[in-house]
């Protein structure tokens, strides 16, 4: 049986608050048969201004806590890329097991005025990212903002053109799930294929108003859920040979 990127006793030394989590999101992916898996991790935050409330009740930092969680077993080094996003890329950090409580709260405190809701310019830092890293891995981007971009056509355009990279973009949305804010991303994860893009790259889940009540084991269910099925098609097109 192949083992997890980095160890539970790794956890326990490092960071102690996420073993719940790191043991949680274990079980989701023995679940989806991704268990010994590797995958580069990333994780793109909304910056714009009504994600204000998000920052300041935790719901943003228990999301990046989930995902570091998840990533100790997907990623070697289980450091996550952050990319923090509104109007433009307003900030590209790193956050690790080591000094993760907190931290993506601070550096959101510092980042200043939080702007409109563009994609397109959070997913071209991704792609630049990784494109930079040399890394042939897949990638599981955990993609959270709480409406649409101001720019769909842009949007679209960039899912469609990372179709042919290693890259599954699983989108999570805070907020009220009624709102008509989120039928772009609907669409966007129904895109079809092939007359749009050579495999369905992308999935979307709603996380509801208060995201941090969302049970664990359903988040990390709902994060890893489309990613075999989207690995198994891309390495099918060519797309995903490591």
């Amino acid at each position: 049986m192949t083992s997890s990127a980095i160890s539970l006793r790794k956890v326990e030394e490092s960071a102690p608050a996420l073993v719940n989590l790191y043991k949680s999101a274990g079980t989701s992916l023995r679940k989806h048969g991704m268990e010994g898996g590797r995958a580069a991790v990333y994780l793109v935050l909304d910056y714009s201004g009504s994600m204000r409330p998000y920052y300041q009740d935790g719901s943003v930092q228990a999301l990046a806590d989930r995902v570091l969680g998840l990533s100790a077993h997907l990623d070697d080094d289980a450091r996550v890329p952050v990319v923090f996003f509104s109007t433009e890329v307003d900030a590209v950090e790193e956050i690790s097991l080591a000094g993760h409580e907190g931290r993506v709260t601070e550096i959101a405190s510092r980042l200043g005025h939080m702007g409109k809701t563009a994609y397109h310019a959070a997913m071209d830092a991704v792609i630049d990212h990784y494109l930079d890293s040399g890394s042939t891995t897949p990638a599981l981007v955990v993609f959270q903002t709480d409406g649409g971009p101001i720019n769909k056509l842009a949007a679209e355009k960039y899912l469609c053109k990372a179709a042919r990279m290693p890259l599954f973009w699983q989108f999570v949305g805070f907020g009220n799930t009624r709102s008509t804010q989120f039928d772009f991303l609907r669409r966007l994860d129904e895109l079809p294929v092939p007359a749009k893009r050579p495999v369905d790259n992308a999935g979307y889940f709603h996380a509801g108003p208060d995201p941090r009540t969302v049970p664990d084991g359903e988040l990390y269910d709902r994060l890893v859920g489309e990613f075999p099925a989207w690995l198994a098609a891309a390495r099918g097109a060519g797309i995903v040979r490591a």
